[in-house]
C-alpha cells in the first residue's frame, strides 16, 4: 500500500479534505443548535440554511488548496494539500452556483414563507413569491441595462449573459462587502482592547443597561398591546369572525392569555375599538405576524438584558477581588456552560486569570489584529498600482522560481487565517447593524426569518471576500487558479469591470474612517435618521444619555440583581390582578400605580397600569407638578405662576446637538448637573428653586 500511494498521490490530500469537511459541518451544526430550536424548526427551513452556512466555510478551504493546487512548490516536504484540476472545477461550479441559487432565490423565499402569518402553505408561498418580486423587479430592471451593454460589445450569446449574471451579482456583493469588513476590522481591535480594561468594560456595561432596559420594556409593552387586541377578538363569536374561529383559537393559545392577561381586565370600550368590525384573512395573516416578531422582539432584548446583567456581575466581582485576591462567582445562569458550571481553577487562580492574563491576552490580541487590519487596508490600496507590495501576497507566497511564484502548506495556513479574519470582521458587523424588522440573533431563540437572512448575508458576502483576498496574491499566482478561470475571467471581461475591480477596494476608506473617527454617531446626531447605526463605539450611550446615565445603569443592574426590578413587580402585579378577578363581574381589580403614566395609554385597563413606568420615569425625569387644581384654585396670580415657571424650567429638555457640545465643566461635578432636571424635586436642592430668587421660602414676595 505504501508503493501504491506516492508522495505525488493526492489520496493524501482527498482524505483531509473530507475530514475538513466533516469538521466543518459539526461546527456549522453546533452554531444551529446554538441558535435555533432544532425540534420545533422544520427540516426544509434547517437544511438551506444549513448549506448557507456550510458553502462559504468551504470556500475558506477552497481559497487554499486552489491556490496550492495550481502553484505547487517544487519541494515535495513543503507541498501543501492539493486536488486534481477536475476536482477543483467541479467543486467551484457546485460551490458557487447552490450559493448563487440559495441567496437569490431560495433563501428570501422561505423567509418570507415562514413570516407570512396564513395557516394555509399555499397562501404563505403567495404571499412570499408576492413580496419577493417586488425587490426583483428593481434588480432586474437594473440589470437589464447592464445586458444592453454586453449586448453591445459582445453580442448576445450565452457566454455574455453567464458573465454578466457573475460580475453583476459579484460587484453587488463586493459592495456590502467592503462596506462591513472595513467596519470590522477597525471595531473588533478596538472591542479587544477596551476589554482589557476592567473598570471601564463595567461602566460600559452601565451606560448601556438604560437603553437595554428600556427595549426590553417597549417589547414587552408593543406584545401586550398585542396580546389585547388578540383578547378582544377572541370574544367575537358572531359576524366575520365566526369565519376563523379556529385561527383566533390558536392565536389566543400562542399568547397565552389566560396565564398572562386576564380576560376580566379587557372590558374596557378602548380595547373594543382596535379590532375592525369586518375580520378578513390579510387582517388576521397581519395579526399573526404581528404577533411572531412580538414574541422574538420580547425574546430579543429580554436575553440581551439578562446577558447584561449576568456580565456586569462578573465584572463586578472581577473588580471587587482585588482586594481579597480571590474570586468567587455567584451561581451560574441557566443557560451557562459546563466550564462555569464545574469550575476547575481554585479562586486565587481564578483572580490571576481574570484580573491579569484575560486583559493582558485581549491586549496582545488587538495588537496582532490591529497590525492585521493595517496590512488588509494597505493591501486593498496599493494592490492595483503595486502588488508587489502587498502584505498579504508576502505572506502567503514564499517561494519564488525566478517570475514563478508557489505556494505552499505555510502559505495555505496563513491564506485560512487571512480569510477567516476578513470574514469574520464582516459578519460581526452584520450583528451590530440595525436592520429592518428588528432581525437579530438570539439564542436557542432566533427567528426563522432573521435566520434565513443572516443566513443569506452570509452567503451572499463569502464569494466577493474570497475572490477579493486572491487578488491580493501576484497576478503571476492567481490567474492560474480554478477560481479565476470560473469567476475572475468574466468579472474583467470588460473594461469597465477591470475598472471596477480595481476601484471599488478603495472604497474600504469610508467605513475605516468612518469607524476610526466615530462619524457614524455625529452624522446620527447630526439628521438623526438616514445613517446605518453601528455601535461601534460603545461609549456612544453614554453620550446619548448624559455624562450621569452609568449611575442609572448601575441602579438598574443593582435592582435586577436584588430582586426589586420593575418587571417582578410587574409579574407580580399582574398575578395579583388575576387572582382578584374573581368572577367576571366587570369589576376592575386593585392596580399597583406607578408615577407619572405613559402618555396616551387609557387608565381603564388595569393590566397595563403596572406594566412599567413612563418614559420620563424611567430615565429619572422629574414626575408632574405635586400641586392639584384645588390648590391652584387657592393661590394668588404670582404663587401660581411661580408654580408654572418653576416646572417649565424643570421639566426643559435641551435638545440633542446641544447636549453634545456643551463642555463637561458646564454639567457640574461628574455630570451631576447634567442630570438635575431629570431627577425628582429634592428638599436638599432647595436653593435651585427660581422662586428664592425673589426672596422667600419658596413664595413669590413683591
Amino acid at each position: 500500500m505504501l508503493h501504491i500511494v506516492s508522495v505525488a498521490s493526492p489520496v493524501p490530500s482527498i482524505v483531509f479534505s473530507i475530514l475538513a469537511l466533516f469538521a466543518i459541518s459539526l461546527v456549522v451544526l453546533l452554531i444551529l443548535r446554538h441558535y435555533l430550536p432544532l425540534r420545533t424548526t422544520p427540516a426544509f427551513y434547517l437544511v438551506p440554511i444549513f448549506f448557507a452556512l456550510w458553502l462559504p466555510a468551504c470556500m475558506v478551504l477552497l481559497v487554499p488548496i486552489d491556490l496550492a493546487s495550481s502553484a505547487r512548490t517544487d519541494n515535495e516536504a513543503t507541498r501543501g494539500i492539493w486536488l486534481p484540476d477536475r476536482v477543483l472545477l467541479v467543486s467551484w461550479r457546485i460551490t458557487y452556483w447552490l450559493t448563487f441559487a440559495l441567496t437569490w432565490f431560495i433563501l428570501p423565499i422561505l423567509g418570507e414563507y415562514s413570516d407570512a402569518g396564513y395557516r394555509e402553505p399555499k397562501d404563505n408561498i403567495l404571499y412570499s413569491l408576492r413580496e419577493n418580486a417586488q425587490y426583483h423587479i428593481m434588480v432586474f430592471g437594473a440589470g437589464f441595462i447592464g445586458l444592453i451593454y454586453f449586448v453591445l460589445s459582445y453580442g448576445f450569446n450565452f457566454t455574455s449573459l453567464k458573465s454578466l449574471v457573475m460580475a453583476l451579482a459579484y460587484f453587488w456583493g463586493l459592495l456590502f462587502a467592503i462596506y462591513l469588513m472595513g467596519h470590522g476590522i477597525v471595531s473588533i481591535p478596538r472591542r479587544l482592547f477596551r476589554f482589557s480594561s476592567i473598570s471601564g468594560r463595567l461602566r460600559r456595561l452601565q451606560s448601556r443597561a438604560p437603553k437595554v432596559y428600556e427595549r426590553m420594556e417597549d417589547a414587552l409593552l408593543h406584545l401586550e398591546d398585542i396580546e389585547v387586541q388578540i383578547s378582544e377578538l377572541s370574544r367575537r363569536k358572531v359576524g366575520s369572525a365566526k369565519e376563523f374561529q379556529e385561527w383566533i383559537e390558536e392565536l389566543a393559545e400562542m399568547a397565552n392569555l389566560p396565564e398572562a392577561q386576564p380576560h376580566s381586565t379587557f372590558r374596557g370600550s378602548v380595547e373594543s375599538r382596535i379590532v375592525p368590525t369586518v375580520i378578513t384573512e390579510k387582517y388576521m395573516a397581519d395579526l399573526t405576524r404581528k404577533l411572531m416578531r412580538a414574541r422574538h422582539a420580547r425574546s430579543r432584548f429580554t436575553n440581551e438584558w439578562t446577558d447584561l446583567v449576568q456580565e456586569a456581575c462578573r465584572t463586578q466581582a472581577i473588580l471587587d477581588s482585588a482586594a481579597s485576591k480571590k474570586l468567587e462567582f455567584d451561581n451560574p445562569f441557566p443557560l451557562a456552560g459546563y466550564r462555569e458550571r464545574k469550575p476547575t481553577l481554585s479562586p486565587y487562580t481564578r483572580y490571576l486569570y481574570y484580573y491579569y492574563v484575560q486583559p493582558f491576552g485581549s491586549v496582545v490580541l488587538g495588537l496582532l489584529l490591529a497590525a492585521g487590519s493595517v496590512f488588509i487596508i494597505w493591501s486593498e490600496i496599493i494592490k492595483a498600482a503595486f502588488p508587489r507590495l502587498s502584505v498579504i501576497r508576502l505572506t502567503v507566497v514564499h517561494h519564488w522560481v525566478g517570475e514563478k511564484g508557489q505556494v505552499g502548506l505555510a502559505g495555505q495556513a496563513i491564506s485560512v487565517l487571512w480569510l477567516l479574519y476578513m470574514c469574520a470582521a464582516a459578519f460581526v458587523t452584520m450583528t451590530e447593524v440595525k436592520t429592518w424588522r428588528g432581525r437579530a440573533l438570539v439564542r436557542r431563540n432566533t427567528g426563522h426569518e432573521a435566520a434565513f437572512w443572516y443566513a443569506g448575508q452570509v452567503a451572499k458576502l463569502s464569494v466577493p471576500l474570497s475572490y477579493n483576498f486572491v487578488t491580493f496574491l501576484s497576478a503571476e499566482v492567481y490567474t492560474k487558479t480554478w477560481f479565476y478561470k470560473f469567476l475572475g475571467q468574466y468579472v474583467k471581461i470588460t473594461s469597465l469591470g477591470t475598472w471596477l475591480d480595481r476601484l471599488f477596494p478603495l472604497l474600504i476608506l469610508l467605513p475605516v474612517t468612518a469607524t476610526l473617527f466615530g462619524l457614524y454617531g455625529r452624522v446620527q446626531r447630526l439628521f438623526g435618521f438616514g445613517v446605518p447605526h453601528i455601535n461601534d463605539d460603545e461609549e456612544g450611550a453614554q453620550r446619548a444619555y448624559g455624562a450621569g446615565s452609568w449611575r442609572e445603569g448601575r441602579d438598574l443592574i443593582d435592582r435586577e440583581l436584588n430582586g426589586n426590578s420593575i418587571i417582578r413587580r410587574r409579574e407580580e402585579a399582574v398575578a395579583r390582578l388575576g387572582a382578584a378577578a374573581g368572577p367576571r363581574d366587570g369589576r376592575s381589580a386593585p392596580v399597583l400605580t406607578v408615577p407619572g403614566g405613559r402618555p396616551g395609554v387609557s387608565s381603564s385597563s388595569p393590566a397595563r397600569s403596572p406594566a412599567r413606568p413612563s418614559t420620563q420615569a424611567r430615565r429619572g425625569r422629574a414626575p408632574q407638578s405635586a400641586f392639584s387644581d384645588d390648590d391652584v384654585e387657592e393661590e394668588s396670580f404670582f404663587e401660581s405662576l411661580g408654580h408654572r415657571m418653576k416646572n417649565t424650567i424643570d421639566t426643559f429638555e435641551a435638545p440633542r446637538w446641544l447636549q453634545d457640545i456643551r463642555p463637561k465643566w458646564m454639567s457640574g461635578g461628574e455630570g451631576e448637573a447634567s442630570t438635575r432636571r431629570s431627577r425628582p424635586a429634592d428638599p436638599s436642592d432647595a436653593n435651585s428653586d427660581m422662586r428664592r430668587w425673589f426672596g422667600g421660602e419658596g413664595r413669590i414676595r413683591l
